[in-house]
């Protein structure tokens, strides 16, 4: 018989490990034991949420809370992340961030929070409140800094956002994470101005920061990623028929990051019938699960079987019985091949885009440790390459079943795009559609604030401002897309 301290070394064991399953049942059986163990409680709402067992992490969560746990300002803030990210329920993780500042006023990670809250809301007074508590607290806060001069850019003063970002990358011992956020920031805003030598620069500098700031495990490695499409495409099984799968499935939005897929989605979500799904993180999950692209040749029906109902579950706890919903999630592209096993009349919409002004718009943005290649023009360069080479193989696998929309033709001309999107995903037409400026809901990307705006063609054609500095991307991507 396991004794309860011996379940206990088994649970921190498994959990140092991430063994996800070895660490559930270890907790439970210390929590079988010992109903008052706070920490084994917060445990098992971690190695819960990692299993995507949203509702019972939460209730772990809680229950760690009830038994007094040490930090619970910090119990609140996993809460409010597992409510916002997995649950769609944006007033009840506001709840909690206030109930974490209640505790902790100083709690720095629950202002950031409650600011990003705030703008994916499309409230930038009360995200603004929010991140100046943040300076408050601590001056030198990069992310803060940055997303008050974002919303400054985006309410056309990027004059009031130069002086604050200039001032804080001039602080001593400003880490290379701040700066790397405070100089994107300033990239932005000179750019906003019309300075684009100087805009280069700033982001230039604020790439070198983020490459300093990013883990060494995460640097990019066009080796490995050419493996990895190579493999994708050998172990590609063959297209299951059309009719296997009778339910109705998402309409899954992919292609490069910063190539129109939030607004494809916006727009879209704008129709009566369509439910945004926002950037779903259930079939990269399944992906990872899975382990390498040789998995799914052999995946039997029954494993396949599993993940679609688990899908669907998921799908159906945060957004209810809806009609039609969208999955974006840019990087799908990769795992087309699950999609199309898992649901074989799927839709599939890639947004494409102007190669350099995709590429510039990926290069002005920090993106977190998994895009690493994004702060090196040539490393940009590569990742198109092989996206293009991956999408050509789906495309010839899936010809009925993948639509290419271009960003820079719905910029343009609206109307006749959103005619053959909405024929390809087989809905009648609404005029809705056509103003994504309206829609309801929380955004949660980088684009918050510019699908806010109405139609325009300003970011068309926006590589043209810094040719000078992009020779040797032109020379191998070229200005198609």
């Amino acid at each position: 018989m396991i004794t309860l301290a011996e379940w206990r070394t088994r649970a921190a064991t498994a959990l140092r490990n991430g063994r996800i399953e070895d660490g559930i049942t270890a907790c439970r059986a210390v929590i079988e034991a010992d109903q008052g163990d706070a920490e084994s409680w917060y445990n098992l709402g971690y190695l819960l949420r990692c299993d995507r067992q949203f509702g019972e992490a939460l209730a772990a969560y809680g229950a760690a809370l009830a038994a007094g746990i040490d930090r619970p300002e910090e119990v609140h803030l996993n809460r409010a992340v597992i409510l916002s990210e997995y649950c769609g329920r944006i007033g009840d993780a506001v709840i909690e961030l206030h109930a974490a500042l209640a505790l902790a006023p100083t709690f720095v990670a629950a202002w950031l929070n409650l600011g990003n809250l705030h703008e994916d809301a499309g409230d930038p007074a009360a995200a603004r409140e929010a991140y100046a508590q943040v300076l408050a607290l601590d001056p030198g806060n990069g992310r803060a800094h940055a997303r008050i001069a974002t919303i400054d850019i985006f309410e056309g003063h990027a004059d009031v956002a130069l002086p604050a970002l200039r001032q804080a990358l001039a602080s001593l011992g400003l880490s290379p994470a701040d700066a790397a956020e405070a100089g994107f920031a300033l990239g932005a805003a000179l750019d906003a101005q019309g300075r684009y030598d100087e805009a280069f620069a700033a982001f230039a500098a604020a790439n070198r920061a983020a490459l300093q700031a990013a883990h060494p495990g995460y640097r990019y490695d066009s080796r490995r990623q050419e493996a990895l499409i190579e493999a994708t495409i050998a172990a590609t099984p063959r297209p299951i028929p059309a009719g296997t799968d009778d339910a109705e499935p998402p309409i899954f939005i992919c292609g490069m990051f910063r190539s129109g897929s939030t607004l494809i989605e916006q727009m879209l979500s704008r129709h009566p019938r369509i439910t945004k799904g926002g950037e779903l993180e259930i079939v990269p999950a399944f992906a990872a699960a899975l382990g390498s692209p040789e998995a799914l040749r052999d995946l039997p029906a029954a494993a396949l079987a599993t993940m679609r109902a688990q899908y669907r579950d998921e799908v159906c706890r945060q957004f209810g019985d809806v009609d039609r919903l969208t999955d974006k999630r840019p990087d799908n592209f990769l795992h087309i091949g699950l999609i199309k096993r898992l649901f074989p009349n799927a839709k599939i919409i890639n947004t494409t885009r102007n190669s350099l002004d995709m590429a510039l718009s990926i290069y002005f943005l920090y993106f977190d440790d998994s895009i690493s290649y994004g702060h090196d023009l040539r490393h940009i360069a590569h990742w198109v390459e092989q996206y293009r080479r991956l999408m050509a193989h789906w495309r010839s696998l899936y010809p009925h079943d993948i639509l290419d929309v271009s960003y820079d033709r719905l910029v343009a001309d609206p109307g006749p795009v959103m005619a053959e999107v909405l024929a390809f995903c087989d809905l009648p037409w609404d005029d809705g559609v056509l103003h994504p400026e309206q829609a309801d809901g929380p955004v949660r990307t980088a684009s918050v604030w510019q699908v806010r705006q109405r139609l325009h063609q300003r970011s068309s054609g926006r590589w043209r401002h810094y040719a000078r500095h992009l020779q040797p991307l032109i020379a191998t991507l070229g200005g198609d897309v």
